[in-house]
């Protein structure tokens, strides 16, 4: 029930780009998204309802709230000093919040905005107090947002009018017998529109560096994906396509001898049916890994323990391998063990579906700390593609190359073909 109910909703947050609780290396969920009044962002792609659900009232409400008390406070404190508040003070408090309320779509134009309003409140000699916040947050969205010139500019123009007001223009305005600002007055100004712009860059670098973070960590996860894929690819194209090669062969064998040699024909059904038991079984293993991905597999993977497994399936399709093992067998890593079987086995396929000779030889060597192997075969090809372009000599490649190692595989002098084949072994730490 309660997954048919996130189905229904249209998947959980993390599935449908919504807004995670938390997120490492990251940035907290209330930074990303909230407090609403100071984020900078509202993707672009988003529908109405959503749009609609993303206006920040109850944060601006709250701050419009804030701004009104604290400034009652603030004339208390100044009273004598600057003008009584009415009603054109309560309009610039509200209007100065209000703004904020677009701060997510228009940084600029609220920057610009709140500051203006700021100006006019300053100029109209109303007492200093919070609305100079509504230009901080403003400021601080900018900033964030990409529009440091805009922010930059709009606290330097504020701070320009400040200026203006205290040490000239008081002379015209209200309140009356308003004398000239001090310069530790400006100074403390000055001190307080610094901070804020050093607080807003270091804001917007750290919301750099974690954007960078998470585009690294989605690329690392594509490139993990793309490698299981691939890893998924190469297991299935090898299993399937030497039992298939093994099954073909049989089940040509069978036809031709199903009315002169009925013991024969049912010695090729009997390999047949062993070959394509064993192919399901490894299928299934690669589908079970991809159901239950972090589990560990029900089966062990194949090694070259499991050699005499292929020379007889080899033998099956009428191929005679020989195998002859050179230095002294150390164990090996999984990967190793796994790519090396894996190599062996798609040559041998190979032998069978391009080669015409019914011979092959497969060399194992140990060299300390490197793994050699070597499948020939006499040849002639029977295709014209008999070089090996293939899927299956580029899947060769792949885990040869995941492993450090290389693959070489072409034509010998005397007409038959090579594949060779070189695995480091890495120690143990």
């Amino acid at each position: 029930m309660e997954e048919q109910r996130v189905r229904q909703r249209g998947g959980p947050p993390w599935a449908r780009g919504g807004p995670a609780r938390w997120c490492r290396s990251g940035p907290p969920a209330w930074w990303r998204q909230g407090p609403p009044w100071w984020n900078p962002h509202a993707p672009a792609n988003d529908d109405e309802d959503v749009r609609r659900a993303r206006w920040p009232w109850r944060s601006m409400l709250l701050f419009t709230v804030f701004v009104l008390v604290g400034s009652h406070f603030a004339a208390r404190e100044q009273a004598g000093e600057r003008a009584d508040l009415d009603a054109l003070a309560l309009v610039l408090m509200v209007g100065a919040t209000g703004l904020l309320l677009w701060r997510q779509r228009y940084p600029v134009l609220v920057t610009f905005g709140t500051a203006a309003v700021a100006m006019i409140y300053v100029g109209a000699g109303y007492p200093y107090g919070p609305i100079f916040l509504a230009v901080a947050v403003a400021c601080f969205s900018a900033i964030v947002s990409g529009h440091r010139r805009a922010a930059w500019a709009a606290l330097g123009m504020l701070w320009v009018a400040r200026l203006l007001v205290g040490h000239w223009l008081y002379r015209w305005l209200p309140p009356e017998h308003d004398g000239p600002a001090t310069w530790a007055q400006e100074l403390a100004v000055l001190t307080w529109t610094v901070a804020i712009l050093a607080i807003s860059e270091l804001a917007r670098v750290r919301r750099e560096q974690w954007d960078h973070e998470r585009a690294e960590r989605r690329l690392a996860a594509k490139r993990r994906a793309d490698e299981e894929r691939l890893r998924i690819a190469r297991e299935l194209h090898d299993v399937l396509a030497h039992s298939i090669s093994v099954i073909n062969v049989q089940a040509g064998v069978g036809l031709a001898l199903l009315d002169s040699d009925p013991e024969q024909a049912r010695t090729a059904l009997t390999t047949i049916k062993a070959a394509s038991k064993e192919a399901l079984g490894e299928v299934r293993q690669v589908l079970d890994t991809l159901r239950t991905p972090g589990d560990a597999p029900r089966a062990p993977a194949p090694g070259l323990d499991r050699l005499s497994e292929l020379v007889e399936q080899a033998a099956g399709a009428g191929l005679t391998v020989g195998v002859e093992t050179e230095g002294r067998p150390v164990p090996l890593p999984p990967g190793t063990d796994l790519a090396a079987f894996r190599i062996v086995q798609e040559a041998l396929t190979n032998v069978v579906r391009h080669s015409g000779s019914r011979h092959a030889r497969v060399l194992v060597r140990y060299e300390g700390r490197a793994l050699r192997l070597r499948i020939d075969d006499d040849g002639p090809a029977t295709g014209a593609d008999a070089g090996g372009s293939g899927n299956g000599l580029a899947g060769m490649r792949e885990r040869a190359a995941g492993l450090g190692g290389t693959i070489e595989a072409g034509t010998r002098p005397d007409g038959g073909f090579r594949v060779s084949a070189f695995l480091p072994l890495k120690e143990d730490r």
